[in-house]
């Protein structure tokens, strides 16, 4: 293991698109995106087509992030790669997605206090990549992979498209939401007290100093770009769904949250679900936001409404949400192996 750069036995592709629904989003954020693509060893000697995992990021998190390196361990870039060049499953497409926003995510949803973010990884970024590469456009031949954020984007998204995405895996994704939220809602109101219970004043100080150099800055950024995702107006004004005073939820509010939970989500969207060929559901046991609960409770939802035992692969392992990436490569393999080829 190398702690500097490592040559890759594919090819990592650096490009960029030019998306027209991301185009005046309410953030001012760039409507061009970087998009990294990774093609997997053969790839250019050939004309196969191959199947394509699509990965989304956690809170906080965009594309070019998938470089940074961290002490003992080699980035998800080259660990899906290693997946490949050791024969451990056929080769894949990768796509990296950016979704960064400027209060660090979007949830992948289309908000008017975000932007149409569901609908330009969709409609433009999977008919970008099927244009430009050899890809199987087909949704058995179709992942999507996330951690956290991600994670609950890797659950949503073949519930809404299930014409496009028929496989998923979720790293600690959100989940079972009265446990991952409720404690940082109350964290939030505490923190508020500083800025006169307005997180908008809290944002103003945000901006104007070195970020992430108080306590509650990652806390109430999550809050904030929540609840610009989930429960915004339609001007565009995020609304938080608890009293910022007392922390006593606003009911109107939290239940436009609760409509994005994916374990509530499972009845309303139970035929896209049993249609999905293959699901990796993992969590910490230690998990900070309980989200191995949550994989519990979307894993025993996904049985309920009778997805097959041996299309899902579920385990709980000893870890907290963080440095979990070492997860990532065994989901890619996974899905590598139950991908549809031609």
């Amino acid at each position: 293991m190398s702690i500097w750069s490592s040559e890759l036995s594919g090819v990592l592709h650096h490009e960029t698109i030019d998306s027209v629904v991301l185009r005046d989003n309410p953030l001012g954020d760039p409507h061009v995106r970087p998009i990294w693509v990774y093609t997997p060893p053969g790839y250019d000697g050939g004309d196969a087509r191959y199947p394509v995992i699509y990965v989304i990021q956690g809170y906080s998190g965009a594309v070019t992030m998938w470089g940074n390196r961290t002490p003992f361990r080699q980035p998800f870039v080259e660990t899906a790669d290693r997946v490949f060049a050791e024969g451990r499953a056929p080769g894949c497409v990768i796509v990296y997605v950016d979704a960064w926003t400027a209060y660090g995510g979007s949830q992948f949803v289309d908000s008017p206090g975000t932007g149409r973010y569901h609908t330009y990884l969709c409609d433009e970024v999977v008919p970008w990549v099927d244009a430009r590469y050899r890809t199987i456009a087909d949704p058995a031949a179709r992942a999507i992979s996330g951690k956290s954020s991600g994670g609950f984007g890797a659950m949503i998204t073949p519930m809404l498209r299930p014409d496009l995405f028929g496989l998923l895996a979720t790293h600690a994704g959100d989940n079972l939401y009265e446990y991952a939220y409720l404690n940082e809602f109350a964290k939030a109101t505490r923190a508020l007290r500083e800025y006169g219970h307005d997180i908008q004043a809290w944002w103003a100080d945000f901006n104007s100093r070195v970020a992430l150099t108080k306590e509650e800055d990652m806390s109430l950024v999550m809050v904030l770009g929540c609840s610009a995702a989930f429960s915004a107006d339609p001007d565009g004004t995020p609304r938080l769904p608890f009293d910022p005073r007392t922390g006593q939820l606003i009911p109107e509010l939290w239940e436009r949250w609760l409509a994005w939970d994916p374990v509530r989500m499972i009845d309303r969207y139970a035929d896209a679900l049993r249609g999905l060929s293959a699901v990796w559901i993992d969590a910490g046991t230690r998990d900070e936001w309980f989200l191995d609960l949550g994989a519990e409770a979307f894993h025993d939802g996904l049985r309920r409404i009778g997805v097959p035992a041996d299309r899902i692969h579920f385990e709980l392992f000893p870890a907290g949400h963080g440095a979990i990436d070492y997860r990532y490569p065994l989901a890619v393999a996974w899905l590598a192996e139950r991908l549809r080829r031609d």
